[in-house]
């Protein structure tokens, strides 16, 4: 696993540390164990973890250095992409957010058990979290993957972000129609999309792209709305 982790982060021209592929090992170990007990992912094979969730997961460094920023990751589930980030750039101060307090358990015991420092483990829903005084524009970078349309996600993610900063969305490679139709919704939630970025999983055929979303100015108070509003009246 290391070996091919290696072989992963060569291809991709980005600079890991031993310590960090270590980690990412154990976090992958610590993934399956717990996966017994809870379910967390439906991928547990050694190299497709590696390609699908780590390699994903670090794309965003392709796009954006990230070093030494506040970073949240919404609806993080198992910790895609923000656990890996922060295990491949020890000194973001990162926030993980998730609605099922279990999940939230199992971050937290792969904080501990890799010794991670700044790193809160929240258990909220985006649109609880997103009105909270301590998050709320209160980051840098705010990163999703897999959590829903990108209409629907930059209602959920824009309100954490401040002023300057930026929404990352890891979409997959038919997005085209989704981000042109979101536009509006980013346009008035404070947001401009900035660029779209075409990213290659190595050893792969895999292809997905990651939308920068530029925070431009400052979200409309009463958003977001309460769940079901956003479901039943998206923007």
């Amino acid at each position: 696993m290391k070996d091919f982790l290696r072989d992963i982060v060569n291809e991709m021209n980005i600079s890991l540390s031993e310590d960090s592929l270590d980690k990412l090992v154990r976090y992958k170990e610590l993934l399956v164990e717990w996966n017994e007990k809870m379910n967390l992912t439906a991928i547990t094979e050694d190299r497709e973890v590696a390609v699908k969730h780590f390699a994903d997961s670090l794309s965003v460094l392709k796009v954006r250095d990230i070093g030494g920023k506040s970073v949240i990751d919404v609806g993080t589930g198992a910790g895609f992409p923000g656990m890996v980030l922060k295990i491949a750039v020890p000194d973001i101060k990162l926030t993980l957010l998730d609605s099922l307090n279990k999940r939230i358990g199992f971050l937290q015991r792969v904080c501990d058990e890799l010794g991670l420092k700044d790193v809160r483990c929240i258990h909220s829903r985006a649109e609880e979290g997103g009105h909270s005084p301590d998050l709320r524009e209160k980051f840098d970078i705010c990163a999703s993957r897999a959590v829903a349309r990108l209409n629907v996600l930059a209602e959920y993610d824009l309100p954490f972000v401040k002023v300057g900063g930026e929404m990352l969305a890891l979409k997959g490679p038919a997005a085209d129609e989704e981000i042109e139709g979101a536009m509006p919704a980013v346009k008035f939630l404070g947001g401009n999309v900035d660029r779209v970025v075409d990213v290659e999983l190595p050893f792969s055929e895999l292809r997905h792209r990651i939308v920068v979303i530029k925070k431009i100015k400052n979200t409309p108070k009463k958003y977001p709305r309460n769940a079901g509003k956003i479901k039943n009246s998206p923007l």
